[in-house]
């Protein structure tokens, strides 16, 4: 399965809909000030920027913003809104493209990281993060805790989201550190329609590696956008890994 096989035209028309939740003042209000506090005044690269949720709204907030996305329908989506012309756009892989100039902040968000299905895809992301970066500047990640706690042995499924009108569960293959999402739909007709996506899994000491191999230093981790502390029963973490320049002056809360 590859991203021309996930991202495609009829995703992207979805996507937004399909993950409303996330749109919720509730949880980009968060977001957006957290990141707004970490670009410090500078730009703003998002990786995988996507249909643009998280970045027009850093937009508004007045953070010159810049993007790279693979999906050109996810692209297009984006393009299509209401101050895209704000919001630059590499097309290409968020491991390997160069957006144009230097960065005070990196970040990648919903668990993007996971979208990268190998080791070496995923530290080849941090290189890259790292290498847009201003000294000093800092890298931030969102991304789901693996739930094998809840994995019974022997059991290789779990549920994520039982309602009338979905069913979702993720399918772990812990030989390869993978897992990947499954989605059952129905539709107001009664129809159902259907959607995987595969994932890597990766655990926050592991991250820490990555960012320390390219060349940041884990300096802040949060169970949220909100700030709530990170404990062993957190099911998601927001990590700021630095990289070394001027000195790391903690952000305005």
């Amino acid at each position: 399965m590859t991203d021309e096989d996930i991202w495609t035209e009829r995703v992207a028309a979805r996507y937004d809909a399909d993950s409303a939740a996330m749109f919720a003042p509730g949880v980009l209000g968060p977001a957006v000030g957290f990141l707004a506090a970490r670009a410090q005044g500078g730009r703003a690269l998002e990786l995988a920027v996507g249909t643009g949720r998280v970045a027009l709204a850093l937009a508004d907030r007045g953070v010159p913003v810049a993007g790279i996305e693979r999906s050109v329908p996810m692209a297009a989506r984006l393009a299509a809104k209401p101050g895209a012309d704000r919001v630059p756009v590499t097309i290409g892989d968020m491991a390997t493209a160069t957006a144009p100039g230097r960065f005070r902040l990196v970040y990648l968000v919903f668990n993007g990281i996971t979208n990268l299905l190998t080791q070496e895809a995923q530290v080849a992301c941090f290189v890259n993060a790292a290498r847009h970066l201003e000294p000093g500047g800092a890298f931030v990640c969102e991304v789901f805790v693996p739930q094998l706690r809840r994995l019974p042995p022997g059991e290789v499924a779990l549920p994520f989201d039982v309602s009338d009108a979905h069913l979702g569960f993720d399918r772990y293959d812990v030989v390869e550190q993978r897992l990947v999402s499954h989605h059952y739909t129905v539709e107001p007709d009664g129809s159902v329609t259907t959607g995987r996506s595969p994932h890597r899994y990766v655990w926050p000491a592991e991250l820490d590696l990555m960012a320390r191999i390219a060349g940041m230093r884990l300096t802040e981790r949060w169970a949220d956008f909100a700030e709530a502390p990170f404990t062993a029963e957190s099911t998601a973490h927001v990590s700021v890994w630095r990289t070394a320049g001027r000195d790391r002056v903690s952000a305005p809360r």
